[in-house]
């Protein structure tokens, strides 16, 4: 199989447009007359539904953000009636309350048939055994590509997450063939296997679909060289769907996106304006066949940037490039946009055990400064003070070519940063934001 469903990802763009404006007038006029905090924005905003006859017209509704799912906790932004609510989902709810979603029956088949298509995208077939090890439950992360599994046909081995010394066993005594997990989990077994002399030729893996967190090119290379397979890029989000709203195809250029259910734009994050295809901005899903949580320009806060030139994979969906950060996680350095994701590429490609690191922004002299705080692995702590300021020299310049703004880079002792990771300082007048590497 080369495509799931080639009418629509193969489709004329014009024919594409043609759908999305039927579907989005009809979901329009839905919230409007289900949804009473959509109804209060679009009349705020002075646009009926008949006002909303094309994809020409998506411009003239409001943006909805995530607070707009939290200010109506749990289900006050649910479209269908809770008699046809067949699955609750939920965000991690790190700050403030948890972001709500369900899912009808219907939304539930769509949601499978976009993870099949995602896993027919980076070659799977129905003969493949899909090995998952996202986590079950509110996570959507292992129940999405578990039933796109299963409508593809395929054997779905639900292994959820842990317990590392099982997950190779499974691979060789079920035959897994394409893994789904985070990066930084791919990571961890390959050095699992190092440290038991396990070699990648005792499994039948040939892709592995990986998401639900940030990772690099450098991670890429370095998760298809240890489990010898082509890895792929993932995405969503719990508010739009969960994962597969897009996904990478064989030719690993960008991950198309189900246009078919989702509409994506690319705004300015700081005018609202949308921006022309090909400029990098804040990445808008409009959900146009939902049933139970049909979001409106939700607002998802990821930078990216959308390609509208047909793949050599003969898809036509739009493509969307890796996301570049976070609008809330963006720094601006002396006028120019830097995000943590582009300095921890830097640093994996000069030191891919590489763990911990701090960004602290200061203004000094009217001029901003970034100094790189990187956290030593103990294997290095015993070496001679020139080898770690080669070191040092090293990751400053390639951070320096990364974001092209001049950093301070240092180095301190292992685990002085793991103990706060996570959390945003701030001291005195001083900008901070903590990262810890996907690894």
């Amino acid at each position: 199989m080369k495509y799931y469903k080639p009418e629509i990802e193969c489709a004329p763009r014009s024919e594409l447009e043609a759908l999305q404006s039927y579907r989005l007038s009809r979901t329009v006029r839905r919230v409007y007359e289900n949804v009473a905090p959509y109804r209060k924005k679009m009349d705020e905003a002075g646009v009926k539904p008949e006002d909303i006859k094309s994809i020409a017209d998506l411009q003239k509704l409001p943006f909805t953000v995530k607070q707009d799912l939290r200010d109506n906790y749990p289900y006050g932004m649910f479209a269908s009636p809770m008699k046809d609510i067949v699955r609750i989902h939920a965000s991690s709810g790190t700050t403030g309350k948890q972001t709500v979603v369900g899912y009808t029956a219907h939304d539930i088949d769509m949601w499978a048939e976009c993870a099949a298509r995602a896993l027919v995208s980076v070659g799977g077939t129905k003969d493949d055994f899909i090995h998952i090890s996202y986590g079950y439950g509110l996570f959507t992360g292992g129940l999405g590509l578990h039933y796109g599994a299963e409508k593809l046909g395929a054997t779905a081995i639900p292994a959820s997450a842990g317990n590392s010394m099982r997950q190779l066993q499974l691979f060789k005594d079920f035959g897994s063939s394409i893994i789904c997990m985070t990066p930084s989990y791919a990571i961890s077994l390959i050095e699992l296997m190092k440290e038991n002399n396990i070699s990648k030729d005792e499994f039948k893996l040939k892709a592995g679909v990986f998401g639900a967190e940030p990772w690099t090119e450098e991670m890429r290379k370095e998760i298809e060289a240890g489990l010898g397979i082509k890895a792929y890029d993932i995405y969503g989000l719990s508010e739009i769907m969960g994962p597969s709203v897009s996904c990478e195809c064989e030719c690993q250029c960008g991950m198309h996106i189900c246009e078919d259910h989702f509409i994506p734009e690319i705004i300015d994050p700081d005018t609202l304006e949308v921006l022309p295809a090909g400029q990098q901005g804040e990445l808008v899903f409009t959900c146009i066949t939902k049933e139970a949580l049909p979001l409106i320009r939700y607002r998802t806060r990821d930078i990216a940037t959308l390609v509208y030139d047909k793949c050599e994979c003969g898809r036509t969906l739009v493509r969307m490039l890796k996301p570049q950060g976070r609008t809330d996680d963006m720094l601006i350095i002396r006028g120019v946009n830097v995000f943590p994701s582009q300095i921890e590429s830097a640093l994996l490609s000069v030191d891919s055990k590489a763990t911990n690191y701090f960004l602290e922004v200061d203004r000094v002299n009217n001029l901003d400064t970034l100094e790189v705080q990187v956290e030593m692995r103990e294997d290095m702590f015993g070496d001679e003070i020139k080898t770690l300021e080669a070191y040092k020299k090293k990751v400053k310049a390639a951070i320096d070519s990364a974001i092209g703004v001049g950093v301070s880079v240092k180095l301190v002792e292992p685990k002085t940063l793991a103990r706060s990771t996570g959390k945003a300082v701030r001291v005195n007048d001083k900008r901070a934001i903590k990262n810890k590497f996907t690894k």
